[in-house]
């Protein structure tokens, strides 16, 4: 019975995500919110981060999905940071008391001199 249990809440959490995270995800980049940050230059695809897992608090959650998307960035721009990403979109789901965030933006670096 307790297979059961846990198949159920596995299955019921790719559901939750299915249905509330896949059209904020889906392959098009997010809508063009804000511009290049002043003095940066963007790279042209956005990358996506998530974290492992639903974290008990939302603050844990979307920290875990900058620390996601920040190891991709990173990858492209050794430089890269949250903070200067163009078009950055935080969005979180919840399942019960627990919660799975995706941040979503495309990494940006101070352009050469």
């Amino acid at each position: 019975m307790p297979k059961i249990s846990s198949m159920s809440q596995v299955i019921l959490s790719v559901a939750v995500l299915a249905a509330m995270g896949a059209p904020a995800l889906a392959a098009e980049p997010p809508p063009a919110q804000s511009a290049t940050p002043k003095g940066f230059e963007c790279h042209d695809t956005a990358l996506t981060g998530s974290g492992a897992g639903f974290k008990s608090s939302q603050d844990e959650s979307a920290e875990a999905a900058k620390v996601a998307w920040l190891e991709k960035a990173k990858a492209i721009y050794a430089d890269a940071d949250w903070t200067t990403a163009k078009n950055p979109l935080m969005q979180c789901v919840k399942q019960g008391l627990y919660s799975k965030c995706f941040a979503v933006g495309y990494p940006c670096h101070p352009k050469p001199q």
